[in-house]
């Protein structure tokens, strides 16, 4: 009973809140501002505190039967610990580094709101037990980013948040169909049903096929991906929120849910997974190497980063599922703290073109070392967590026998030093070519500052959120630890 209050409190105090935020922020913007991040910060605090019973092997589950044989059913694994946890702490961070980003633009209400109910989307899919319930939640992170993405209302950013709600949403009623069909196939929409079911009656590839597409352009994958650097439109924190740490991360996660967790799916799928990852890493990284708009540049990255990830989900051994879960930790991190960092770029300078920027180490020594640091984990810079995870999706492509795909895989690793490393030096050293500019505010710098810090205790400590990935891997896989 304990564990069914934490988990209906971590997926609906958010979502009710999002509601109320616009009425406090009417009487007082701190009050909203601080109760914004109090919501996330409970979302965090509660999963934090399920830690303990999912590590000892504890597993709970909430199930309400609701009209016409639906029901609300929620699960408490190591999977959804690991995920909640990650995407919360995150979003807690980026909404205090929005308190001064936002603080001077219009329609903060609507901002705050559309943010929190997110995040409290965010919880839902991750704790969802149900197909609908997941297609539920799945569909509100689609609207309230469109509404997030086009948030400044110019006419070339509604057109651009319009591309990213329709080809999400494309994605999304395809896998509509592949969910519908499984319930036609086994008579229910719950997970647990479904995974018994299918034991004996394997879904077909075709369903299969059509729930794979709804991940591939939730998750801006080749060759859905082009909507994720339009994204770039709306402002840092956002870009941070659903584009680097959040969104994109629901496709993986419902794909280890459902792929690995749920369905018995042919070897035919550890095959071309992996090659639409690769190819996903090579063509973005690729994008990346030439592209000249900060924010857009980052992006590709991103895209790049989500193909190590499937990669590593998809190789079907413990090593390499765990080292795709660590992957989304330490990615989300430090891709929020580039993106944050991009963010205090642009708002100082007014310019996002890399190639009209330099010197800014001289005066943002903050900000410019943080980029580093950040940019050292993704890269896959030893300690930083960053290496850590990638290390062991190179070790489970090993084990899976990719070897052709994993010296692509190599090389997309190369090229993301290489572009990295090329942002750095375009912006930071050299000599300057804008006018005299200063380091963010104190809390924006904080927050940046912190996403580094942490990139780089993830890789000292990485043995905590390595022994959670590993153990949340086995427990999908079936295999004792």
């Amino acid at each position: 009973m304990k564990n069914n209050i934490l988990l209906l409190s971590i997926v609906f105090i958010p979502v009710a809140g999002a509601f109320i935020l616009p009425l406090i922020g009417w009487i007082s913007k701190v009050a909203r501002n601080v109760l914004a991040f109090i919501l996330i910060s409970i979302s965090f605090v509660l999963s934090a505190s399920l830690i303990p019973f999912v590590m000892s092997g504890g597993t709970a589950s909430f199930n309400m039967p609701l009209a016409f044989g639906f029901n609300m059913a929620f699960t408490v694994d190591n999977l959804a610990v690991f995920m909640a946890c990650v995407s919360s702490l995150i979003s807690a961070i980026i909404i205090l580094y929005s308190f001064d980003y936002i603080s001077h633009y219009e329609d903060q209400n609507e901002y705050y709101s559309m943010v929190v109910l997110f995040c409290g989307s965010m919880m839902g899919i991750v704790y969802s037990a149900n197909l609908i319930f997941l297609f539920i939640f799945w569909e509100l992170t689609a609207i309230t980013s469109w509404r997030l993405i086009g948030y400044f209302r110019e006419k070339t950013h509604v057109l651009k948040a319009d591309k990213a709600f329709l080809v999400t949403v494309f994605g999304a009623l395809l896998m509509l169909i592949g969910f519908i069909a499984i319930y036609q196939q086994t008579g229910s929409f719950d997970l647990a049903v479904i995974k018994e079911a299918v034991k004996t009656h394997p879904i077909p590839d075709i369903l299969l096929g059509f729930i794979l597409i709804g991940f591939l352009a939730k998750s801006a994958t080749l060759p859905f991906h082009t909507w994720l650097p339009d994204a770039g439109v709306a402002p840092s924190p956002v870009t941070a929120l659903l584009h680097a740490a959040v969104l994109v991360k629901i496709g993986v996660y419902v794909f280890a849910r459902l792929f690995i967790a749920t369905f018995s799916i042919g070897q035919v799928w550890h095959v071309i997974v992996p090659t639409i990852a690769v190819t996903s890493v090579l063509v973005s990284a690729a994008a990346a190497m030439v592209e000249t708009d900060l924010k857009r540049l980052i992006a590709y990255s991103t895209v790049s980063q989500i193909g190590f990830i499937f990669f590593g989900l998809a190789t079907g051994n413990v090593i390499g599922v765990a080292g795709g879960l660590l992957y989304i930790l330490m990615h989300g991190l430090a891709k929020a703290g580039l993106f944050l960092s991009a963010g205090v770029i642009e708002q100082k300078t007014k310019v996002r073109d890399i190639t009209r920027l330099g010197g800014l180490f001289s005066v943002m020594p903050v900000t410019a070392i943080s980029f580093l640091l950040c940019a050292f984990s993704v890269m896959g810079i030893p300690p930083f967590g960053g290496f850590f995870s990638k290390y062991m999706v190179f070790v489970g492509a090993i084990e899976a026998k990719q070897y052709l795909l994993s010296a692509f895989l190599l090389a997309g690793a190369f090229m993301t030093v290489i572009y990295l490393l090329r942002v750095f030096n375009l912006v930071f050293l050299g000599e300057a070519k804008t006018t005299p500019v200063r380091e963010g505010s104190l809390l924006m710098i904080s927050c940046i500052a912190t996403l580094a810090g942490l990139s780089i205790l993830g890789g000292l400590f990485v043995g905590y959120p390595m022994e959670f990935a590993r153990a949340a891997a086995a427990q999908m896989l079936g295999v004792i630890k």
